[in-house]
């Protein structure tokens, strides 16, 4: 399937599933969500796994069985491909690069890399030209320092992160519905690729089994 762009269908499926996230109203526009968002995100994906890695496609529906929210559908569709993420909902698009979660032990290597001068310092330097570069940095963070930690460390922002990505709200430029948004994906997770190769390099996946 060849990448030709999302059509502005996608963003009008998705405002107009916030307005009415039923089953009903998912059964009544199914083919829409099939033509204008699940094949073009699945095309983009295929075009981007070559140069970023395997892919991950995200189902539509919710798990509620835990959740106040009973609403049946989520209002965006995600896609990793190689660890980068993009989803498009009705504000438009959305790209990241990170470690969105990160298990007990991972957040034990990440602290201990921030900690430690020469990883630390060259952490911060990725963020800061992430920020400049006009991403936003953040992630689940503690409110106050980590225990074993001196609340003047001068990298005690990063240190209290329980996990770290980088995210840009692109929205919709007239190019999301042409097949330069592949082009414009792929930029963006290259400009993310230092924050995600520092992680995998001083954190990698976890160790504990899954629950």
């Amino acid at each position: 399937m060849t990448f030709a762009g999302i059509p502005v269908e996608a963003l009008d499926f998705y405002e107009d599933l916030e307005n009415d996230n039923t089953k009903s109203f998912w059964t009544a526009h199914k083919s829409v969500y099939e033509s204008c968002v699940r094949d073009p995100m699945r095309a983009l994906a295929e075009e981007l796994a070559p140069e970023f890695g395997a892919v991950r496609f995200f189902r539509p529906y919710r798990d509620v069985r835990f959740a106040a929210d009973k609403s049946p559908y989520k209002t965006q569709q995600g896609v990793t491909v190689g660890g980068c993420y993009v989803h498009i909902g009705a504000p438009g698009l959305f790209v990241a690069a990170g470690y969105y979660q990160m298990a007990p032990d991972q957040v034990a290597r990440y602290r201990a890399a921030v900690d430690e001068e020469r990883r630390g310092k060259a952490l911060a330097a990725i963020v800061s030209d992430i920020r400049d570069a006009g991403y936003v940095v953040g992630g689940d963070a503690l409110k106050t320092r980590p225990r074993g930690y001196d609340a003047d460390h001068p990298r005690i922002d990063l240190l209290r992160q329980k996990a770290l990505v980088a995210w840009l709200e692109v929205g919709a430029p007239d190019w999301l519905h042409t097949p330069a948004a592949a082009t414009h994906v792929a930029a963006a997770w290259r400009d993310l690729a230092p924050l995600k190769g520092w992680l995998d390099d001083h954190v990698g996946p976890s160790d504990q089994p899954r629950r």
